[in-house]
């Protein structure tokens, strides 16, 4: 779908309508986001979160250092100080937030085209702020410009080091020798990887792709939740005879594994190795798992003594889960990984360490270690335009509401679950589609599923 025409102004209220989304700000440079915009939302950071000291990260898009930098001189124009950490992938951010007790804010577009840019922010210790905490009133005080009784200072911090050494004492990786490929994308994860491996020696040996940061991303979108992103690490997986393949999205906050056939790892698989782990390390400990996640997380968590809880989909609704249940861990299926330990913030690379750990302890190949954790099949994330999306949700309610077998609810969207199969169907924040999420005990009964849940959905395309 092409973008709405760009207002006159980035500082029009329709345009900041359109760019802040339910968890961040997202939209196109030049038209939709500049550094007159990212100036504003310096100041109505600071004013909003009443935050003293905030600290900046951005990624490796063209615009970003700009952004952050005109962002910096918003926020301490308005009496904060501001710390830079400079390039950062988000999950680096979070740990800064985290480690320094500050308040953080991201340039970032995460897997977003090169033409796009965004910010991500957080209150001190990585807690989020969202459309419910905040974010819509940032956005509504960007329409005055705010000065401080003084003007803060800003300085520059290196936290790269510290971020590679706390990720690596929550998830040490010991025992055999690992061939690992990274596929950076061009993304952040070229900049974080080195330091974090570096570290780890002779234990693992690491093959590079598309480490060199470029925010135009001259090989694949770094957006590893399409499968065709991933065709380049499969193959080098192949051809180098690989452990394990990694791949990060352009802000290095999600990771998806490839295993030593060059087969794809499901999210909710990884999910369930790491609760194993996490349950291992803390027994009886709740696991949070969003709805879109397969139903083999909650078995496995239960089976283990944990206590699985199901949360909507969205990292806002994760973290406030995490907080309020004490949540040592939780996984979506979207290959966002959070941690008690990571200030309930979510991290790849953390997620990768894990993997790499359970790998490292035996000798088993990844596809074996991980059959345990797979029994189910999904269909994966299908999105489909449509124009009247609460009509349709109405109509597949009305067709499975009072099926013996069958329960419905509506904790995001529609979900309808069956003892062999379910499905949710719920409706974008920002565009006219249905996303359709199916499972089934095996591959006919999940295409049966999922195929008359499509011809609903999609019967007058």
């Amino acid at each position: 779908m092409p973008p709405a025409p760009a207002p006159a102004s980035t500082l029009d209220p329709a345009n900041l309508h359109a760019i802040f989304k339910a968890y961040d700000v997202r939209g196109l440079v030049g038209d939709q986001i500049d550094d007159a915009l990212a100036r504003r939302i310096g100041g109505a950071f600071v004013a909003v979160t009443q935050v003293s000291t905030v600290v900046v990260g951005y990624d490796m898009r063209p615009s970003s250092p700009g952004l952050a930098g005109a962002f910096a001189e918003g926020a301490s124009a308005a009496g904060a100080d501001v710390v830079v950490i400079g390039l950062a992938s988000t999950d680096q951010l979070y740990f800064a937030s985290g480690h320094l007790d500050l308040a953080g804010v991201m340039f970032t577009a995460s897997h977003n085209p090169a033409a796009y840019n965004g910010i991500k922010m957080c209150l001190p210790g990585a807690r989020p702020i969202g459309a419910e905490t905040g974010l819509l009133d940032i956005r509504d005080a960007v329409a005055t410009e705010v000065t401080g009784a003084q003007t803060g200072s800003v300085t520059n911090r290196d936290v790269l080091a510290e971020y590679a050494h706390h990720l690596l004492s929550l998830a040490p990786v010991s025992g055999r020798r690992l061939k690992v490929v990274i596929d950076a994308g061009n993304g952040m994860a070229g900049h974080t990887a080195p330091a974090v491996f570096d570290r780890l020696g002779d234990q693992v040996e690491v093959v590079p792709m598309f480490f060199e940061l470029d925010g135009t991303f001259p090989n694949h979108e770094a957006n590893p939740i399409e499968p065709a992103n991933l065709v380049d690490l499969q193959k080098r997986v192949l051809a180098e005879k690989a452990d394990i393949g990694l791949a990060f999205d352009g802000d290095a906050d999600r990771c998806f594994l490839v295993d030593e056939r060059g087969e794809l790892v499901s999210p909710s698989t990884l999910t369930g190795l790491i609760a194993a782990r996490e349950l291992t390390r803390e027994p009886g400990a709740t696991i949070i798992h969003n709805l879109i996640t397969s139903r083999s997380v909650p078995e496995i968590v239960t089976e283990l003594g944990g206590t699985p809880v199901r949360t909507r989909v969205g990292h806002s609704f994760i973290k406030a889960t995490m907080a309020e249940t004490d949540a040592i861990f939780g996984g979506e299926h979207s290959g966002h990984f959070y941690f008690r330990d990571f200030w309930r913030a979510d991290s790849g690379m953390l997620a990768a360490l894990h993997a790499l750990a359970a790998l490292a302890e035996g000798e088993q190949p990844l596809s074996r270690l991980l059959q345990q954790y797979v029994r189910f099949v999904a269909s994966g994330e299908i999105n489909s335009t449509v124009a009247d999306q609460a009509a349709i949700l109405h109509e597949l309610e009305a067709s499975y509401a009072g099926t013996p077998g069958v329960a419905l609810d509506h904790l995001d969207g529609l979900t309808v679950a069956h003892d062999d199969w379910w499905f949710n169907v719920r409706a974008s924040n920002t565009e006219p589609l249905l996303r359709l999420n199916a499972e089934g005990k095996d591959e006919a009964t999940m295409v049966t599923m999922r195929d008359a849940v499509l011809s609903v959905i999609r019967r007058d395309q």
